[in-house]
């Protein structure tokens, strides 16, 4: 029994089926959850859209040029904001039901209804009592509201409503700068609406990569966008025609819209967990160990109930580890130092492995090399100014412990460096290893050449 249709679960449901056990999976919103529906699906359609249009403002750089343009305006290039959200929906909607299908081909009922733990092995879903041998909570998250700043779905906004928009924002001001408040203001931007970005930290993103983020804000000034840094919002109300937005040091900002990006909470409420003797920690999340049990017996969880990582990869591993332990298959503990991330901001920052901080810590003994991509040819050839590739190796073996790239399509590049982590790969085994000339990816081979052992380069 799984309730929830996300990654973690409809993963889940698929390896449970092909094992041979009899799956039932109850999702209240659609096959493919939040993530499909709501969430990463339609986040990422949107910014697709906006790469294009920054390709567009930057073609001239490359000898384009657009007939009615000048100074920088290439004249032609207009966003239709109804027609971008119809195409982000209508893709969100068909890759719920390529799911369905697929879940369903497998033999996977699907209920469509709310979820309830009766106890351990007992699940209520609408007017349905099903008993299970295991359970498998994947509830996903929900983002958080900001007291004194609760959306209303016309200006004030969180990210499930900005599809509803029937035009650009003429000026959307962003309070979060995290993930994915940074993939939202550059998409944004990007599209042609003006940005303040609102952050409490020193810099945006600041549990990311440093250098990545330090690229990134620079490249979003250069755009125009107004990075207000160490500003914690305390307020955001509706006016006349627009939003202002309160700062905690009695600043205010004001634009036509409000976009709050403040982090999520667990769908874990309500829904029989601590009655069933299932552990939560302080904030809701769901504890579990490293093969996806909680502390009920024969009930397990996966995904951002859980809170391990919010990652849509990181949910369906852990959905597939739950089903592997509890039917009794070979399995290997979910282990995070092997994750691989992307931010979808433009250029994207893509990363695995150890972090830079921990080895300026003194945590992690390593050694690193740092690559500008504006010395690689390719990106020469396409223009690719911002960004670089960091490698990540230990002193003395040389084995590869992780890496970041910043870097258009970094989220396709960093796969060489996951499997060199995952597989305990080595600089020199890297640096062997034949890329395409010119390629981005030459500079990951250009970096473990770098990190070569001294004797293997003899």
């Amino acid at each position: 029994m799984i309730i929830g249709g996300g990654p973690g679960g409809y993963e889940a449901a698929l390896v449970a089926a092909q094992l041979g056990a009899q799956v039932t999976m109850v999702e209240q919103d659609g096959p493919g959850g939040a993530c499909v529906l709501t969430d990463c699906v339609p986040s990422k359609t949107l910014i697709a859209t906006s790469v294009r249009k920054q390709a567009l403002l930057d073609a001239s750089s490359l000898g384009v040029a657009f007939s009615g343009g000048g100074d920088g305006d290439i004249g032609v290039a207009t966003v239709d904001l109804p027609l971008v959200n119809k195409r982000v929906k209508e893709l969100a909607q068909a890759q719920s039901a390529d799911i369905a299908t697929r879940v369903a081909a497998e033999g996977v009922e699907i209920v469509n209804a709310r979820g309830r733990l009766v106890d351990p092995q007992v699940v209520r879903a609408g007017d349905r009592t099903i008993r299970a041998d295991v359970v498998l909570v994947a509830t996903g998250a929900t983002p958080r509201v900001l007291p004194g700043a609760e959306p209303d779905g016309e200006r004030i906004l969180n990210w499930r409503q900005l599809y509803d928009l029937d035009e650009l924002p003429e000026h959307l001001i962003v309070v979060g700068s995290g993930v994915t408040g940074a993939e939202f203001a550059g998409a944004y931007r990007s599209l042609g609406a003006e940005v303040t970005l609102v952050s409490s930290r020193d810099r945006m993103m600041p549990n990311e990569d440093a250098d990545g983020a330090e690229v990134l804000e620079e490249v979003y000034r250069r755009r125009g966008m107004n990075v207000m840094g160490r500003s914690r919002a305390s307020s955001v109300k509706r006016t006349a025609d627009g939003v202002v937005v309160t700062l905690e040091d009695g600043r205010t900002a004001e634009g036509s819209h409000a976009l709050m990006t403040v982090g999520m909470v667990p769908n874990t409420g309500g829904i029989g967990l601590e009655e069933a003797g299932v552990q939560l920690d302080r904030q809701g999340f769901v504890k579990v160990d490293k093969v996806s049990r909680t502390s009920a017996p024969g009930v397990y969880a996966a995904g951002d109930c859980t809170g391990v990582l919010m990652l849509a990869s990181v949910a369906a591993m852990q959905g597939r580890i739950a089903v592997w332990h509890a039917l009794g298959e070979a399995v290997q503990p979910l282990r995070l130092a092997t994750v691989a991330s992307n931010i979808f901001t433009d250029p994207e920052i893509a990363a695995v492995g150890v972090a830079q901080r921990a080895i300026e810590a003194g945590e992690i003994e390593a050694n690193v090399v740092k690559l500008p991509l504006a010395t690689n040819a390719r990106a020469k050839m396409q223009g690719f100014n911002d960004g670089f590739v960091k490698l990540f190796c230990r002193p003395n073996t040389g084995i590869v412990l992780g890496g970041v790239v910043v870097a258009p399509r970094a989220s396709e590049l960093i796969l060489a460096v996951s499997v060199a982590v995952q597989q305990r790969l080595t600089v020199d085994q890297l640096a062997h290893t034949f890329a395409v000339y010119p390629s981005l990816s030459g500079s990951i081979t250009e970096a473990a050449r770098r990190l070569m052992q001294p004797e293997a380069a003899l």
